[in-house]
């Protein structure tokens, strides 16, 4: 009898020692870059359909308080990842920030340049001796003046308007703005019932690129590799999930997603949808040339050889 006792607590020992440590989550920590929106949809169609869970890793996702906070918390390492936008981390990374792009959410340009119709605005020329905000500093504000650059626009101001984009627009603080979606924002200001217009960049001579990526630190990546990919391969299920199932993944969302205007984000969805990442893979040649044309129009101020900063192992 006292022998079966020992190998009763024998047992009971090894489970106590294998089972965690096999099973137990890795945790990751995921800013966004704006209030939760369906730009964001595959982040939580992955938390609600378990892919993070299949993969062994616990994501916690946090809404940032100002617009610019993600991409320096991320490289600062007190987040483990964060929801930016390709050349925001250009400009990062030629300012010595530590950066590493670890996979792709959208996959090409959604900015705008937003303005309301009926203000004598049809081309980007109309905008000189204008009032111009911007929704992210140290991005959309060096956008604008490439922009400007690009289109001949000499004279204007530019005001920092951070989130308040309609409320800055329909009070006249400013006459346009840089940095709304063409995907999101015109949609909630057709619905309040303004009529508007916008230039889009990259038909107006900026080059293509990834909108919305998902960037860490070197740091966070050396010490992290596997569950970096793990999220890199749930995310990428999680598209996958929502372009084969669209209308479940949109609900899948607004119940995550309670306070988001179901009406607004509906709409916004279906608009957004072509534009998810058909692929996780990053394209080191495309990313150099928006590098390369960062340096040439005053983005950034030395060379960014992108293969230091993407992260090309993708799965």
């Amino acid at each position: 009898m006292k022998k079966l006792n020992m190998i009763v607590i024998f047992i009971l020992i090894l489970t106590c020692i294998w089972v965690p440590s096999g099973m137990a989550a890795q945790k990751l920590t995921l800013i966004l870059d704006w209030f939760p929106n369906v730009d964001h949809l595959p982040i939580y169609v992955a938390q609600h359909q378990g892919y993070f869970a299949d993969e062994g890793i616990e994501v916690e996702i946090i809404s940032p308080s100002e617009t610019s906070d993600a991409l320096k918390l991320a490289a600062s390492g007190q987040v483990d990842l964060a929801v930016s936008y390709e050349p925001q981390t250009i400009i990062a990374a030629a300012r010595g920030l530590d950066v590493v792009v670890i996979g792709r959410l959208i996959e090409h340009p959604l900015t705008t340049l937003l303005f309301l119709k009926g203000k004598g605005i049809r081309v980007p020329r109309d905008l000189e001796g204008k009032k111009i905000g911007y929704t992210v500093p140290g991005l959309m504000d060096v956008l604008l003046d490439a922009f400007a650059r690009l289109n001949g626009i000499q004279q204007y101001e530019r005001i920092n308007v951070g989130f308040a984009i309609v409320q800055s627009l329909t009070a006249g603080k400013v006459d346009a703005v840089m940095g709304p979606f063409k995907t999101y924002e015109t949609v909630t200001m057709a619905q309040k019932g303004y009529d508007v217009g916008y230039f889009e960049l990259e038909k107006w001579g900026i080059p293509d690129y990834d909108e919305l990526i998902f960037v860490s630190s070197k740091k966070t990546l050396k010490n992290n590799q596997a569950s970096l990919g793990a999220f890199q391969r749930a995310v990428g299920r999680a598209i996958e999930h929502a372009r084969q199932n669209p209308e479940a993944a949109l609900k899948n969302y607004l119940a995550q997603v309670p306070e988001a205007d179901s009406k607004i984000e509906t709409a916004a969805f279906h608009l957004t949808l072509p534009y998810y990442a058909t692929r996780q893979e990053l394209d080191v040649k495309r990313w150099q040339q928006f590098a390369d044309f960062a340096l040439q129009y005053g983005l950034v101020e030395k060379k960014v050889d992108v293969t230091d900063i993407l992260w090309v192992h993708a799965r």
